[in-house]
């Protein structure tokens, strides 16, 4: 079953790269706030209008989370740093990078039963609403449960399986081996780089919620 369901969605290039954990820790709990965050990137022009208010707010979120990261110093010095060994996907494999250093991140995530605890929560919520996710997500929502995508970003060996699924994924990039590799290298760079992002975008996605949840109908 979850091997025609990866095959579906490669066959659609539909698995969408982007840090999946940082983007669930971000809803702070808010079921709808969770569902239009993770399902953001499959939502194009209108049809956001077509989700619940709830669920448009976590897709402004998303957005709004997106493009601070993109843009602070540390995000922009450790996508250099990646795109040495894939280019243009440097800023993707940042992401999932990002995802790594968040789930063994003590601060955030006491530990691995926190991480794990956390998780299921997050695919239990998402379940609910599964019906009204756009297809891929739909398709993809299970395989994220069955394989634990969140918890196991914690270890390197699920970052290397996440590298070499966006290999699989993309046209122009053959290979994520010497990715990974960099990766290893140049570890304890990233994690600084992580550092530097995450206060700043905790604290930012914090205060961008309460503005997005105080708007008026």
């Amino acid at each position: 079953m979850a091997i025609n369901l990866l095959k579906k969605l490669y066959v659609q290039r539909s698995i969408v790269v982007m840090n999946y954990l940082a983007h669930a820790y971000l809803s702070f709990h808010h079921p709808d706030i969770l569902v239009g965050n993770m399902i953001s990137d499959y939502i194009k022009g209108k049809q956001q209008y077509t989700y619940s208010k709830g669920i448009q707010q976590g897709i402004k979120l998303h957005r709004f989370i997106d493009h601070y990261t993109d843009h602070h110093p540390a995000t922009r010095a450790s996508a250099k740093l990646m795109s040495k060994a894939v280019g243009r996907y440097g800023n993707a494999l940042t992401d999932v990078i990002y995802d790594h250093f968040l789930a063994n991140d003590l601060r955030e995530f006491k530990n691995e039963a926190a991480l794990n605890n956390f998780a299921l929560e997050t695919y239990t919520l998402l379940e609910q609403q599964q019906t009204i996710m756009p297809e891929p997500f739909q398709l993809m929502l299970p395989l994220m449960r069955e394989h634990n995508w969140l918890y196991n970003y914690r270890k390197p060996e699920g970052i290397e399986k996440s590298f070499m699924g966006v290999g699989r994924r993309s046209t122009h990039l053959k290979s994520t081996e010497s990715a990974f590799t960099l990766f290893e290298m140049e570890y304890t760079f990233l994690k600084e780089c992580y550092f530097s992002l995450w206060d700043d975008l905790k604290l930012a996605t914090q205060t961008e919620l309460a503005n997005i949840l105080s708007e008026q109908s």
